[in-house]
């Protein structure tokens, strides 16, 4: 048992916590939210389970870890501009977030972490898989890291390598936002490898469905390193998986994780709550 009754139990050995004893509906104390943000630079990403959480209560959980900030290709839900909605529909076939990813590695500061709260789940399936990236570069040779710290990688929103962002989020009838087309995008060059600013942890910043090439290559020439990382991160001993009810939260560390919705639901509603937290420059 941790401070202020709070209990941390890691999920696997590589990522993921589950906390007890914590009631976000009725709010944080300092010690309680001190207690939880140790737990998410230890553990990547902590769920909690059976909390009843309104709008503001949603954002007051988020603030203990960060800024909440706008996303800015979805709109948001309404009277509240820092919350989207995560829905995919009975009859829908494609979901939000089915490509391994870290949040919008796209912008020149991508959101720091996310808070996703489920209101909805299907009876079977809809888990979300988390890797952790920490592990990920460690697991590489000490040559492979000398060669990746001095390169860069072009992230873009347009996800060319998966088919494209604009087709795929026009198959959701439920997704409302502005995303335009494939030839509207947001591009930004970030480190192969970057350091945790609170941790000073280095982490592979391989986004699967933002890279592009890396930065002074072409896509051809970037195209098998790439392949290789994209791989390499989502090994299966750097993942943990968390099964979905209602009242669940998720709340990841951008900066160091990986995420993806298993789409294994068809016929069923999903929808959730989410509010990702301002972040800086990569370095």
């Amino acid at each position: 048992m941790g401070n202020a009754g709070i209990e941390i139990r890691p999920l696997t050995g590589a990522i993921g916590a589950e906390v007890f004893g914590a009631d976000l509906s009725r709010g944080l104390d300092e010690t309680q939210r001190a207690a939880l943000h140790r737990a998410f630079l230890d553990h990547n990403v902590i769920f909690l389970r059976d909390q009843d959480l309104t709008p503001e209560r949603l954002l007051d959980a988020a603030r203990a870890f960060g800024t909440p900030g706008r996303y800015p290709l979805l709109n948001p839900i309404d009277g509240y501009p820092e919350i989207i909605e995560i829905l995919k529909t009975e009859t829908d076939r494609i979901n939000f977030g089915a490509n391994w990813h870290s949040d919008t590695t796209y912008m020149p500061a991508p959101f720091l972490g996310t808070v996703l709260y489920a209101l909805e789940t299907p009876p079977v399936g809809g888990d979300t898989n988390f890797a952790n990236l920490t592990a990920a570069y460690e697991g590489l040779s000490e040559g492979m890291k000398e060669m990746l710290g001095a390169m860069r990688i072009v992230n873009s929103s347009a996800q060319r390598r998966l088919g494209g962002r604009a087709k795929k989020m026009q198959a959701m009838s439920a997704m409302k936002g502005n995303y335009g087309d494939d030839r509207e995008v947001i591009e930004a060059v970030h480190p192969a490898v970057r350091r945790h600013p609170e941790t000073g942890r280095k982490a592979l910043f391989v986004s699967p469905s933002h890279v592009e090439r890396f930065d002074g290559m072409t896509e051809e020439e970037s195209r098998p390193l790439l392949d290789y990382l994209c791989a390499h991160v989502v090994k299966s001993e750097y993942l943990c998986r968390f099964r979905w009810a209602p009242g669940s939260l998720a709340i990841w560390d951008n900066r160091c994780t990986l995420h993806q919705a298993v789409n294994d639901y068809q016929g069923h509603r999903r929808r959730m709550h989410r509010v990702t937290l301002e972040g800086d420059r990569p370095c």
